[in-house]
Parts: structure tokens; sequence; C-alpha cells
């Protein structure tokens, strides 16, 4: 017989070996009063990162977790299920970017960024969003490369800035993009050249359309926010960003520990400084 740890607030982070993922977990270790997950596709890379940040004395658990796997994403939620009486905190910080010398074709580097940016978040959303627990905490990493302004067509800003979009067409128009991209023409259709800027802008409003549901929901207090976290100096930069990963870590964590009963932000893109911003028009704050 499994005894849940019932009382006991629980705390997750996807994509949390490296980066600002490892850089979240280790603030969020220090700060939260509760039991952490670090979760990682690669097994090995994760439990070295717990590993590590074990022999600074802090608790940490690990679970692998991929969620570009379908089998993966729900094998974590059945261990939370069995394990947990709920999930307190979700930090969807797993993502991939290609860099810009890579020599992959675009129509690929649609298909790979957006199937695990975004369509991998949503996954992971739908199994978990279940097991949230009343005054629940989501973060969605977003980017400055996912504010609405930098998508070029008017037509399809005004598709995601429609306050009555749905889900399916949002997942439809990330869709869109991917087959665009294959055929050589997403820039002939309003989209932008960057597969990865496309999938944090369906992220965000995505993250938008999750607080509506939220606001509806019987769990009071449940919030989510997207955050650009800004430009730092990871792998995914090709450390080019002038932003260490604790200055990186310091936006999401700060809203993964909003307290309860706090009425802003909520549903909302916030910037690396924390201040509110509007996704539809900006202007987006600088630097970074």
């Amino acid at each position: 017989m499994v005894v849940k740890e019932a009382v006991i607030k629980l705390l997750m982070v996807t994509g949390g070996n490296k980066g600002i993922g490892l850089a979240i977990v280790r603030s969020l270790c220090e700060k939260f009063d509760g039991t952490v997950y670090l979760t990682a596709r690669d097994a090995k890379r994760g439990e070295a990162a717990v590993d590590e940040l074990k022999k600074d004395g802090l608790k940490v658990k690990f679970h692998q977790l991929d969620i570009d796997d379908q089998n993966s994403i729900d094998k974590f939620s059945d261990f939370l299920k069995e394990n947990y009486e709920g999930l307190d905190i979700l930090v969807n910080n797993a993502a991939i970017a290609y860099p810009v010398d890579s020599t992959v074709s675009f129509g690929e580097q649609a298909e790979n960024t957006i199937r695990v940016n975004f369509f991998g978040v949503l996954a992971t959303c739908k199994a978990l969003f279940p097991l949230l627990r009343p005054h629940a905490r989501v973060v969605n990493l977003s980017s400055s490369e996912g504010h609405l302004t930098k998508i070029p067509g008017d037509s399809l800003r005004k598709k995601f800035s429609n306050p009555d979009l749905t889900e399916e067409e949002l997942c439809d128009l990330m869709r869109q993009f991917v087959e665009a991209a294959k055929k050589g023409e997403h820039e002939k259709h309003g989209w932008r050249n960057s597969a990865y800027g496309v999938s944090k802008v369906g992220v965000t409003a995505l993250t938008f359309m999750q607080q509506k549901a939220f606001d509806a929901d019987e769990r009071p207090d449940i919030i989510v926010n997207a955050v650009h976290p800004g430009y730092v100096s990871t792998d995914m930069s090709n450390h080019k960003g002038p932003l260490t990963v604790e200055q990186g870590a310091d936006a999401p964590v700060y809203l993964a520990l909003l307290p309860p009963g706090v009425s802003l932000p909520r549903g909302e893109y916030i910037w690396c400084d924390r201040q509110v911003v509007n996704w539809f028009k900006g202007p987006m704050p600088a630097p970074y």
C-alpha cells in the first residue's frame, strides 16, 4: 500500500538539468517549503544535476520526463497520482532551439520545434493540470521572441489576439506554420523566420487560454503566467546572453511563489524584471 504525502507541498520543473531550468530548481529548493522534483529527458544528466544540488545541501528529487514523449508524460503523471495528493507548482521550462547556423532545413526545424515547445508543453499541461491543487501556480517559460509583435502578418496577429480564440484553433495555427515552413512559404503567409519564436508565441497565447479556464475552475486561485527570462548565457543562446542563469531564474521563481490570493499578475506576459508587459501591442522593455 502506497502512503501518499498529503500535507507536503509538491513542485516540479521540466528541463531542469541545466541552464535556466537548473537555476530555477536551485532557487526553488532554497525558498520552497515542500518537495521539489527536477525532471529531465535524459535520466543520467538529470540525476547528475540532482547530485550536484545535493552536494550543496539542497533537498531535491529526480524523475525522468520527456515532454516530447506521451508515454513518459503519462508515467510521470501516474507516479504523482500514486504518491502525492496533488501538485502545487508546475514550471514548464523544457524547450529546444536550433542554432542560427544550423544546416537542418527550416521545415524540419519548424516541425521539431513546434512539436516539442508547443505541443509538448500542451500535452504536459493536459496530463498534470487535473492534479493541481487550490492556489497552485503554473509558469510557462516564454521569450521576448514570443511577443506577438514579432509576427509580421497583420492577419495572423489578429487571429492570435482574438479573445475568443480556442485551443484547437491555436493548435491549427501552429500546424499551419509547420506546413507553410515545409513548403518554404511561411514568410509569404505572414510568419516570421524563427521556429523558436513562433513556438513561444503559441505558448504565450496558450497561457491566456489556460488562465481563463482556471478562472472558471472550481479549484480557487490557480494562476498561470508566461515569462520572458531574459537573454541569458546558456547553451541555447550559445552563451551570448549578457544575463546569468541566476538572473534568468528570478522572474520564473517569483511567479512560481506568488502568495495565495494575489490579484496580479494573473494570466499575464511577464518580463525578466518582473513587470507586466502588454503582449498584444507592446512596447517591449529594453534591454534584454
